[in-house]
């Protein structure tokens, strides 16, 4: 098996310091957590943003601030920015995370119900985004809530947008979108096509038993109090801890953990790619 890429999606849109004291919401919080769970072993970081008022928002000017933070901390680390809709709906303004130039960046190819909206990713969008990525370069990881989402980037890849081998996250457990079940992961993993790479992020309860069985699969994990508030024995997590115990369970069976070099190369990421951000950014 490749050496085990362990993601850490910190922070997201929906939780707040009121659910779990342990969210990371500031630029100083954030690159603080990225430091801890890179020692922990954790090699990409899924990256959102929060305003003044710890609200999601989509201000290129937040993005900046967490990416100074976090590469000021630990450079050495992947970063992928979201592009998630819950912060804002406008097109151009969720594709300014990707037109920072971070090696990676979150593109969820479909739509589908999420408590209390609908997670709207129409066709018409689907193919502007995909132009972004096409554009600067970067390598999107595509969000899979359900079997659909894959047709649809295999589709936006034959039109020549998407660049091979893809990365694949499937989400599995989202109240609305497909559940976390072993069985759903193994009929997605076995739905991608042969090269492609591919991580499962198990939303709350379905964390911790889906990460294992991505583990001993041959799969990748992607942990983190977007998804998960919770240890499981009920106690608040945090994402140092969520990424202890996915390292303890890999070292377990024997499956080794990638660096943030290593991560690059399984990932297929262009080494020429690794700074372009800084730039961006200022810094």
């Amino acid at each position: 098996m490749e050496k085990l890429v362990i993601t850490v999606a910190l922070t997201g849109n929906v939780p707040t310091q009121q659910m779990n004291p342990h969210l990371p919401v500031t630029a100083e919080e954030i690159a603080a957590d990225v430091a801890r769970c890179r020692d922990a072993g954790a090699s990409l970081f899924h990256v959102h943003a929060r305003d003044a008022a710890q609200k999601p928002t989509l201000e290129i000017e937040a993005y900046k601030a967490n990416v100074r933070a976090i590469k000021a901390a630990a450079p050495e680390v992947i970063l992928q920015l979201s592009t998630g809709a819950r912060a804002g709906k406008e097109w151009e303004a969720r594709a300014q995370p990707v037109r920072l130039l971070p090696e990676m960046g979150s593109f969820t190819t479909g739509s589908n119900n999420l408590p209390g909206i609908v997670y709207e990713n129409s066709p018409p969008f689907i193919e502007f985004l995909a132009r972004v990525y096409q554009e600067t370069g970067v390598k999107p990881e595509i969000e899979v809530f359900e079997t659909g989402m894959i047709a649809n980037a295999l589709f936006l890849q034959k039109k020549g947008y998407l660049q091979p081998p893809l990365h694949f996250d499937f989400v599995l457990g989202a109240p609305g979108a497909m559940p976390g079940t072993v069985k759903n992961l193994q009929f997605l993993s076995e739905s991608i096509p042969a090269g492609a790479t591919w991580s499962v992020a198990g939303i709350g309860k379905a964390e911790m038993p889906l990460s294992a069985a991505a583990i001993a699969m041959g799969g990748h994990v992607r942990v983190g109090l977007e998804d998960n508030l919770f240890l499981p024995d009920g106690s608040p997590a945090s994402n140092p801890l969520l990424v202890e115990k996915i390292v303890r369970i890999a070292r377990e069976i024997g499956r080794e953990i990638a660096s943030p070099e290593e991560a690059r190369r399984v990932l297929a990421l262009d080494p020429a790619h690794k700074d372009r951000i800084l730039s961006m950014i200022g810094a």
